[in-house]
Formats: C-alpha cells, structure tokens, sequence
C-alpha cells in the first residue's frame, strides 16, 4: 500500500520537520538507518496492511508501541527471520526495541488490506479509505495521544510463548 500512496502521503502540507519514507527495506537496514541519523526523529508512524483476525477490508487501526521486549528466544528468532529477509513489522518493532532505535511515540497506522494479488492496485474498499488513511496520517502530526484512539502494541505480547 505505501508505495501506492506515496504520491499523496508526499503531497500532504507537513510542517517542516517532518520525513517521508518508503521503508519496505528488511528491518537491519531500517535499524541501520536509524542508528546512523544525526538528529533522531521525535516520533515515527508505519503505514502498514497487514491481514488480522476479525477485521473486514478496509478497517483502519491505529496502534501505538509501548515498547517490552519478547523472551530472548523470540528476539534472535525476529533478527535471524530478518537476517533471512522476511519483512514483518512485528519483527521491525522488536529489532529496533532491542536495538534501542525508537521515539517515544511510534505508531502504526495498519488498514486490513484483502486478499493479496498482483500488480499495483487496492481492493475497492481499501481505495475508499484513502482519504481517511491519509487524516489520520495528518493527525497522528502533532497530536497523536488526544486526536485518535489507539490500541497499545507491545512487544512481550506479540508472540505465542511456545518457541
């Protein structure tokens, strides 16, 4: 979805502090960056779509990363996945808390995306939810805590204990 809507997201009057990237690079390299920033960001927002139980397509959630990091063995399972090339954003916010890269405020902007096919195109539903997309991207700007209701993402909740 992002490289679809980064045109738009571009085109949006941000303040000038604000940075836009196409991050769809594996999260070493997204940690890379980051530790290599001379001045860190003071808050980082994901627009991701990502398939979840019980959403219909089309559905916007709005999460925030409080941070906590999984058992050691989910964190080498999340850097060898990363070193193998699987990008997940689970393992993006796990990597970078443990590399101690993130702001205080990190959110994920994350819209159900539908089945899965090729080319470059969104399912209907999801196109009808640009603009909304592109809002909450313009209020999680500056005043994210009171503008949205967001869920809390942590890290010692994301993965089954099991491994």
């Amino acid at each position: 979805m992002g490289p679809i809507l980064l045109p738009q997201i571009r085109s949006i009057p941000w303040d000038g502090s604000v940075t836009v990237e196409e991050m769809n690079w594996g999260p070493i390299a997204i940690v890379q960056y980051f530790q290599s920033l001379k001045k860190p960001f003071d808050r980082v927002i994901f627009l991701v779509a990502i398939e979840r139980p019980e959403r219909n397509i089309g559905d916007i959630s709005v999460f925030q990363w409080m941070g906590y990091l999984p058992f050691e063995k989910q964190i080498q399972a999340c850097i060898g996945d990363a070193a193998t090339g699987v990008i997940s954003i689970e393992n993006l916010l796990v990597i970078g808390e443990h590399f101690k890269i993130w702001p205080e405020e990190v959110f994920l902007v994350d819209v159900e995306p539908g089945a899965e096919q090729s080319g470059e195109h969104l399912t209907a539903e999801v196109d009808a939810k640009i603009p909304e997309i592109l809002r909450i991207l313009k209020d999680l700007e500056h005043k994210p805590t009171t503008s949205l209701a967001s869920k809390k993402l942590r890290g010692d909740t994301l993965f089954d204990k099991s491994l």
